[in-house]
């Protein structure tokens, strides 16, 4: 088939990869515009944008889809589908009807749970015991549209969302691959979602990763690792912003109240939460590498003398 791939981040990749192999014909890519990131904040292309360059395939990165010259370039394009993964934004219904044989997304999660931005995420922080991947047809509304394929992923106890993604990307690629074959040889037909076990999956702010040490501390374990390694959990310490990363429970250690340091070894500091302790470690003070949290805690004076808000 003729293609259009769109997508932007890491976790893209993949499946771009695995589709420029295959037998389908990539004509174009959109991605997202060119954005400053880094301390230099310099301006950098995306992941699936350096690909795509790479293959020497065009690379379309409106500011909106709605935009009538970049819809005048898709049509002129001619594609039988478009495969998306995480592109960052909406496809808008002039777009939508471009492809003769639609928009293909890859989404990770079993539809229609966690439909939304972040998936992997609220998987994690609910404390699901597994996820996994879906093909669908998109339409106007979130993640709705009918399933052409789904794969499954456990979650392991000590998981973060960095690593399910990873697995993900690419069990997801062999997916969306299988998905355009079985399109391509008019074998596949999509089935409606159920409309039981729908949960959404909004995108995470800043406000929601801030950790709230009153809450049971399985609740936090469980936020650090959701969280990690992107955009990380943060707590402040002496009105200063710290990123938390995954950490244990102190399952035998003695009561601390929430937000509350204690040494428990030469190396290993307890926090309090709402009810049994974590064991820090990893954190990553601002303007500062992401360390062992024994390792900061020595550079602070009276550690213990205040908590963490």
């Amino acid at each position: 088939m003729r293609l259009i791939f769109a997508g932007t981040p890491e976790a893209a990749v993949p499946s771009l990869r695995r589709i420029l192999d295959s037998d389908h014909d990539v004509v174009a890519v959109i991605s997202r515009p060119d954005a400053r990131s880094g301390r230099g904040r310099r301006t950098a292309r995306s992941p699936v944008a350096v690909v795509a360059d790479e293959a020497e395939i065009p690379v379309l990165q409106p500011l909106s889809m709605r935009d009538e010259e970049f819809l005048k370039e898709l049509a002129g394009l001619a594609p039988d589908a478009a495969p998306v993964v995480a592109y960052g934004g909406l496809i808008p219904a002039p777009a939508l009807e471009i492809p003769s044989q639609g928009w293909i997304n890859l989404h990770f999660s079993l539809l229609p749970a966690w439909r939304g931005a972040a998936p992997v995420q609220h998987a994690i922080w609910a404390g699901d015991d597994v996820t996994g991947a879906s093909t669908f047809l998109l339409e106007e509304g979130l993640d709705t549209g009918p399933i052409f394929g789904t794969l499954v992923e456990p979650l392991g106890p000590k998981d973060t969302a960095g690593e399910v993604l990873d697995r993900l990307s690419y069990s997801g690629a062999d997916l969306l691959l299988a998905t355009l074959d079985g399109i391509a040889a008019g074998e596949l037909v999509p089935q409606p979602q159920s409309s039981d076990g729908v949960s959404l999956a909004p995108k995470i702010d800043v406000e929601d990763a801030r950790i709230d040490w009153s809450q049971p501390g399985l609740a936090i374990e469980r936020q650090l690792r959701a969280l990690a390694p992107k955009p990380a959990a943060w707590t402040t310490y002496q009105d200063e912003r710290v990123r938390i990363f995954p950490a244990a429970l102190a399952t035998d250690a003695e009561a601390l109240a929430p937000g509350h340091l204690r040494q428990a070894a030469r190396n290993s500091w307890h926090v309090g939460t709402g009810s049994q302790p974590l064991l820090f470690g990893e954190v990553q003070a601002a303007g500062k590498k992401r360390m062992a949290a024994a390792d900061w805690f020595r550079g602070i004076t009276e550690p213990e003398s205040e908590p963490m808000q």
